[in-house]
């Protein structure tokens, strides 16, 4: 199932600089995908046209089919449930003055979604790893890797379909990473994850395709496993020669 579609799709800032050029992607219930490539590739702007949080140029994004229509409030409604993000720095994600019950509760209550609030943001913790317990505490009370799960415990308390994930271990430290790259494939049975980074190591890891972008264009994109060991394109070759060895996922 085709779940988020983008079709000739570029972006301009200001209507000048061309940051993004006749893009075509499609994202699969199911089939975890890595966008990768180099600061000032496009990463950062093709994730916000996924999100909404900017429109496309030229081109349109799709969910589900019909266009992502940002001023359509019911249809971003039943988006925003199916669509989540975590996001690189868990010390800037996170409200300072809310309660981790509260940060978890808000896409609950921000949707409108009818359900046990309590038990909803009990289970999200349980999914995290995180004890019950820490709902009554405060972000500054956690250290780097926590935080990071209490964001995603929050993406994930509304059982999203989709969880956009950017940069989301870069930020941690190494024991830390292998944690949180864990957590995600465990919850990667039940949501499809796609991952944004500059790391060929991470998205080796989670993601069963991957999009490698070049200055806004797309140059090669494929089943992970194929890319990592036949890479076809020069600038493919290079990321993967300016990497750490590593395993080819079987």
């Amino acid at each position: 199932m085709t779940l988020l579609d983008v079709s000739g799709v570029s972006f301009a800032y200001g209507g000048s600089k061309t940051v993004l050029q006749g893009m075509d992607l499609s994202f699969h219930a199911g089939s975890n995908l890595g966008i990768v490539g180099e600061s000032g590739s496009g990463k950062t702007t093709l994730l916000k046209l996924l999100l909404g949080l900017e429109r496309a140029s030229a081109g349109t994004v799709f969910f589900r089919g019909q266009t992502l229509d940002t001023r359509d409030r019911g249809f971003m409604r039943g988006f925003r449930r199916s669509v989540q993000a975590v996001f690189q720095d868990p010390y800037s994600s996170l409200d300072p003055r809310q309660r981790v019950f509260d940060i978890i509760a808000e896409p609950l209550r921000s949707l409108k979604i009818e359900t046990d609030i309590a038990e909803a943001v009990a289970g999200a913790l349980r999914d995290v790893d995180l004890p019950a317990d820490a709902a009554r505490r405060y972000p500054h009370e956690f250290s780097g890797g926590q935080r990071q799960r209490i964001a995603i415990a929050r993406a994930i308390v509304a059982r999203p379909e989709i969880i956009i994930a950017d940069e989301v271990v870069s930020a941690l430290d190494l024991s830390t990473r292998t944690r949180i790259i864990d957590l995600m494939r465990t919850l990667s049975s039940r949501m499809t994850f796609i991952v944004v980074s500059h790391d060929i190591a991470l998205v080796a890891l989670l993601c069963e395709q991957m999009v490698v972008l070049e200055k806004g264009r797309i140059v090669e994109q494929g089943v992970t496993r194929d890319l990592l060991s036949r890479p076809a394109h020069p600038y493919t070759q290079r990321l993967l020669a300016s990497m750490p060895r590593m395993p080819v996922p079987g």
